[in-house]
């Protein structure tokens, strides 16, 4: 991580030798390589940071906002555009491009403009341009019909362009030379801020991001990515490079461009395929013509999401005085904690989040930034507290801020609260706390505990023996309950959320009549269920496993459902917290469990059908990487 220095200390003036001279000129010469900043200023800035919310969900009698984008004007007006979605937070339907302007840098704006009104249809994905030559501002956005398009339709580019700033903008043109026939199931422009390139012979091109994709249901699906650029301050456009994936290892969408100080241009896309880190990148030196190379992918680990780059300062010192901006939710996996990271070597590498800065720790999803002046950035980004599609949040910091301290993620659970516990008979004691005043009841071997599903639970603290992380695993519980309504969780592992939360976790729902189970690993959620609620009042045997790439779901000794699953850890970005295990309610204290549980187990290996079987028959002591074993007898 780049700092700022040091301040000197006091000057003290000593008699000259050359000799003093050629060493103090090694020192400087060799700090100057160690932290290239230290050889650009004797002064730093106060870190600065302040933000404020935008747009929220029932604003200005839109449902939701979303997919932000901003830039500058010439005269050094803000634009913040999003998307304003009539009827909900869903991608398709009654969606309005629509724009927030600031004349003071960001501390304060304007009403809410409609820049391209739906009228039923979906106006989105927006691109702003700013044409430093002519001060016209150019926005390319994407359009489609009424209908819903959950699963792919066709989509069409249009470019519309603003003369003053924003404050009126022509009717938008479909820009038919943007789009080719076959690019028929899915079209889409950036979405975030496109560029004008200032370096070699195209200096002065716009350039913006784009991708698309091709079924004719025949044929296998073919997903490409390409790039648009314009001459004559977007009056008519081009379809440049191209990168098309018909094999499904690669899916490179939503693509972010910068200029390198050399002038090429830098693609940096979502990966949807097979990369771990979800983002892939691609260079064109011949101003967005063409790509040097095919995408490739990228060890850079953020979830599957949009992501946004921003050059924030290009000089003649080389990589030293380089530095790149990049803003996108910063787990691995699940879409939360909005952080900017930063490249010094113009995109070869990127600081890891926790060499970053963090701004949201919570749900948080698409974003973009903008340079406000040489030493201010604006982030414009979504997040919530429950979901990242609550409100859309605009923050202004400067360099010194980014390299301001983290602290600890917030939802890293700390000591749990005094209280009685359980025993754990596994070689790892990790004893489980028993809150609401549970006690033990008959259970199915000795004693079990009754829950009164209104404040009854057991928590189990998080340590490695119980983290089955990307494994095998089989987890088992003795159940026994009568509800026909609610939801009433079994047990519930690690992380609590929607989306690509990392997590695990087995519930009784007898309102739709059926135990069901879910996985989540790497991009998907994974669930099996029963036919049967088993809420007859009589015990039942349920056991959870991940075997060989298999998530299986056994009741009673059976089979009762199961799927594939891919490879992936249920508690990837645990550095972000991650829980133990709850049992008789989620994690977040709801879906209590009404009724009795006995003889909970955490295995980190797929147990075999005998083994399994001796457990339920004779509530054998199988071991081998048991976690956990809570036989539940007894409360003290």
């Amino acid at each position: 991580m780049h700092e700022a220095p040091e301040k000197p200390p006091p000057i003290r003036h000593r008699p000259f030798t050359w000799r003093r001279a050629a060493l103090t000129f090694a020192v400087l010469l060799v700090g100057s390589l160690v932290n290239p900043m230290a050889a650009r200023s004797d002064t730093a800035a106060a870190p600065f940071f302040d933000e404020q919310v935008l747009f929220k969900q029932r604003d200005f009698g839109y449902a939701c906002f979303r997919i932000p984008a901003v830039v500058r004007a010439n005269d050094g007006t803000l634009l913040a555009f999003a998307e304003g979605r009539v009827k909900d937070c869903g991608d398709d339907e009654d969606i309005d491009l629509v724009l927030r302007r600031s004349s003071n840098g960001g501390q304060t704006w304007g009403p809410l403009q409609v820049v391209s009104k739906g009228n039923g249809e979906t106006h989105g994905n927006p691109v702003p341009i700013v044409d430093k030559r002519t001060g016209r501002i150019v926005l390319v956005t994407t359009h489609n019909g009424p209908a819903p398009c959950p699963n792919g339709c066709d989509r069409d580019p249009y470019v519309q362009v603003s003369d003053d700033n924003g404050a009126t903008w022509s009717a938008p043109r479909e820009m038919t030379e943007g789009k080719r026939p076959e690019w028929n199931f899915w079209y889409a422009t950036g979405p975030m801020h496109g560029i004008q390139l200032t370096h070699g012979p195209h200096a002065g091109r716009l350039v913006v991001g784009a991708n698309y994709e091709i079924n004719d249901g025949v044929k296998p699906h073919v997903y490409g990515t390409h790039l648009l650029y314009s001459d004559d301050a977007g009056a008519t456009w081009h379809i440049g490079a191209e990168g098309s994936f018909d094999d499904g290892s690669i899916i490179a969408q939503e693509v972010t461009v910068v200029e390198l100080s050399d002038g090429r241009v830098y693609a940096l896309a979502r990966e949807r395929g097979t990369d771990p880190g979800h983002r892939a990148y691609a260079i064109s030196s011949d101003g967005g013509e063409t790509f040097d190379k095919p995408f490739r992918t990228l060890d850079l680990a953020m979830p599957d999401v949009q992501a946004s780059t921003l050059r924030l300062r290009s000089t003649s010192e080389g990589d030293a005085g380089n530095r790149i901006l990049l803003s996108a939710p910063a787990h691995p996996v699940a879409r939360e904690a909005m952080a900017v990271r930063s490249s010094f070597d113009e995109g070869r590498t990127w600081q890891p989040w926790d060499k970053g800065k963090v701004f949201w720790w919570g749900p948080s999803a698409y974003s973009d930034m903008v340079k406000i002046d040489d030493d201010q950035v604006g982030l414009y980004y979504e997040a919530g507290v429950s979901t990242p599609y609550e409100s859309i949040r605009w923050a202004r910091f400067n360099e010194a801020y980014l390299a301001t301290p983290n602290g600890t993620p917030p939802g890293i659970p700390g000591p749990p609260a005094p209280g009685p516990t359980t025993p754990d008979r596994s070689e790892n004691h990790n004893d489980a706390y028993v809150r609401g005043g549970a006690q033990p009841v008959p259970g199915r071997f000795g004693n079990g505990l009754g829950l009164d599903g209104v404040d009854d639970r057991v928590e189990v603290p998080f340590d490695k023996s119980i983290d089955v992380g990307g494994g095998d695993f089989s987890m088992m519980t003795w159940f026994r309950y009568s509800d026909t309504t609610g939801s009433h969780a079994l047990f519930w592992a690690y992380r609590v959320g929607s989306g690509t939360t990392p997590q695990l976790w087995l519930r009784a729902e007898p309102a739709s009549n059926r135990i069901r189970a879910l996985i989540m690993v790497d991009r998907f959620n994974i669930s099996v269920q029963s036919a049967s609620a088993y809420n007859d009042g009589q015990w039942h045997h349920a056991v959870l496993q991940r075997v060989r790439g298999r998530f299986a779901l056994s009741i009673d000794g059976v089979e009762v459902a199961s799927t594939t699953v891919p490879p992936g850890s249920v508690t990837e970005g645990k550095e972000f917290g991650v829980n133990g295990i709850h049992i008789g309610q989620r994690l977040d204290g709801v879906d209590r469990f009404r009724g009795t549980l006995d003889d909970v187990r955490v295995y980190r290996r797929a147990l075999s059908p005998t083994e399994l079987d001796l457990i339920r028959t004779r509530n054998a002591p199988i071991g081998g990487e048991l976690g956990l074993s809570l036989p539940l007898e007894k409360v003290g």
